[in-house]
């Protein structure tokens, strides 16, 4: 044991093994590095507050499972995740559906506006004071009579599938027709109103519900639809609740609440400011 002992620190037989794979590290494997880091961090942020993240820990539950099989020579458990692996990756992007789906879609929102010059789009008209001045005037009398409302504001993503699920009017946007749209015995007014280029463009849209956890429990299915759409695009979703008329606003997977119509008159304002300079950024750079 002495001559072991002797052998391993004299000989340099334990420096070399914890230096020598370090020998070749160089500035591209810190890179490599820190990119995972922050890809698996991001993966993180991503699902820790959705079902998908009680189904990743079931995930990593069987690669702990399959590395054991391996380090204790389990022959059946070997075979049987070998033989699955081909078909689990299938598995795994259709469980996983709406998760990529939502990350994809929030990766291709990111600032390459830059190539939305070439489609000929009109103008967006939707930022106007006069389109939102008719919201906010629609929005604080329902709020008054308690009507329930779900009103998009569409922005740089456009969102025709959403469009599809409804009826397409292309009509004036005024505060009357948006109360006679969501009147309770109105055909369309159970689902969205969504406003593209300043124009009530389609109603009784069907939105993507969020499925976030940390919802509170007193929002009901315009609330969480609204966040759900915010999660996938930069639209700007106006929500009134049929139970109390408190006005909130859905933005980039945020709620705001409790607004009143000089309040969300402001913030309307504001984040149509903020999405117009960043495109003015975008086309800059």
């Amino acid at each position: 044991m002495k001559e072991l002992l002797d052998q391993l620190f004299s000989g340099g037989l334990l420096s070399s093994f914890f230096t020598e794979p370090f020998s070749q590290f160089g500035w591209r494997d810190v890179l490599d590095i820190s990119c995972l880091v922050a890809l698996f961090f991001a993966l993180y942020l991503f699902v820790r507050n959705r079902r998908a993240g009680k189904l990743l820990a079931g995930l990593a539950a069987l690669i702990l499972i399959l590395v054991c099989s391996y380090a204790l020579n389990l022959a059946a458990l070997r075979y049987l995740f070998a033989n699955a692996f081909g078909y689990g990756l299938v598995l795994l992007a259709i469980i996983f559906q709406p998760e990529l789906r939502a990350a994809l879609e929030r990766l291709g929102s990111l600032p390459f506006r830059g190539l939305e010059s070439f489609g000929g789009e009109s103008k967006d008209f939707s930022g106007t004071p006069v389109a939102l001045d008719a919201v906010v005037q629609a929005a604080k009398a329902m709020s008054f009579s308690k009507t329930g409302a779900l009103i998009v504001i569409e922005r740089s993503t456009k969102i025709g599938e959403y469009i599809r699920t409804g009826t397409t009017l292309n009509a004036d946007l005024t505060p009357e027709l948006l109360r006679a749209i969501f009147f309770d015995k109105a055909p369309l007014h159970d689902g969205a109103v969504i406003i593209r280029n300043g124009r009530i463009f389609a109603a009784g849209c069907y939105l993507p519900l969020s499925d976030k956890l940390d919802i509170s429990k007193d929002l009901g299915a315009r609330h969480r639809a609204a966040l759900g759409l915010s999660e996938q695009c930069d639209a700007i979703t106006v929500v009134v609740s049929e139970e109390t008329g408190n006005i909130s606003i859905a933005y980039k997977g945020e709620l705001f609440r409790g607004f009143t119509s000089v309040s969300l008159r402001r913030k309307l304002f504001e984040l149509m400011r903020r999405e117009e300079n960043k495109e003015q950024k975008d086309r800059r750079d």
